[in-house]
């Protein structure tokens, strides 16, 4: 059972596990909330602590700083928070935003990271001065202008391959994604503009899994063959079939198979 908890103004979910094995530590994509890890914390196997934390600006969780962050502003909440967890080495996973948070912080702290999974990988746009691009600008102004309850239904179908056969998994992405505070979107919507994914995968010395969704139409697969590519050490390329961007909801039980025979072995 996951417990909600909070630290260094970060609100998580967690499940206990032993001192001894680093834990795993979860950040969700943009839409999403720490909420949408509970199917895969379900089917991961008992032996080891799971955290799964609401970025900075969603969930409870205090924003952070500037109003047009980078990937970096997100990974120094995540230092904070595991420096007052007590937390000095952990197994890492991020999932399409979270991805560009999880790779800045493994490339600022390699020490810290024992092994790292990329899930649906947000590649960013590398934009760090001037305007956001228009397609990254509109996921703002469509915000803004339908409220957050409208943008979800909207949006949510696309995150779930063949939708209508998976209500219980699209009505989860859609209550997460209704549950976003827009302002805390906002600011996470530049750090995907600045992010730059590709150029800290070339940082990463550890072990890196790489998994997609080969029906995935919001970071498509090519995202992350490219992803794959560009690592100095990576464990594998796992394409998934019948899976869309919402990867670890649709197959919880086969992405935790796959986390526990690679990054948590």
């Amino acid at each position: 059972m996951s417990a909600r908890l909070e630290a260094a103004g970060i609100a998580l979910l967690h499940r206990s596990g032993p001192d001894a094995v680093p834990p795993l530590v979860l950040l969700h994509g943009i839409g999403s909330n720490a909420e949408s890890w509970r199917p895969l914390m379900g089917a991961l196997p008992e032996g080891r602590a799971l955290w799964a934390w609401n970025a900075p600006g969603y969930g409870g969780s205090a924003p952070v700083a500037p109003a047009a962050p980078t990937p970096g502003d997100y990974a120094a909440a995540l230092a904070r928070l595991l420096d007052a967890l007590g937390l000095d080495r952990i197994v890492l996973a991020g999932h399409s935003l979270g991805c560009l948070f999880a790779a800045r912080f493994a490339a600022r702290h390699p020490a810290r990271v024992a092994r790292l999974a990329l899930m649906s990988p947000a590649l960013g746009y590398g934009v760090t001065a001037g305007p956001l691009p228009p397609a990254v600008q509109a996921r703002i102004d469509d915000l803004s202008a339908l409220g957050p309850t409208a943008f979800a239904e909207r949006r949510a179908a696309r995150l779930v391959h063949d939708a209508p056969s998976r209500p219980a998994v699209l009505e989860g992405v859609r209550r997460a994604m209704a549950a976003v505070d827009p302002a805390g979107y906002a600011q996470a919507v530049h750090a995907l503009g600045a992010g730059d994914l590709l150029a800290d995968a070339a940082r990463l010395a550890m072990p890196v899994l790489v998994a997609t969704g080969l029906e995935d139409v919001v970071t498509p697969p090519d995202n992350a063959r490219r992803l794959h590519a560009a690592l100095p050490n990576p464990i594998r390329l796992a394409e998934f079939p019948a899976a869309g961007h919402a990867l670890p909801q649709e197959f919880p039980a086969e992405v935790a198979a796959l986390l526990a025979e690679t990054i948590l072995a």
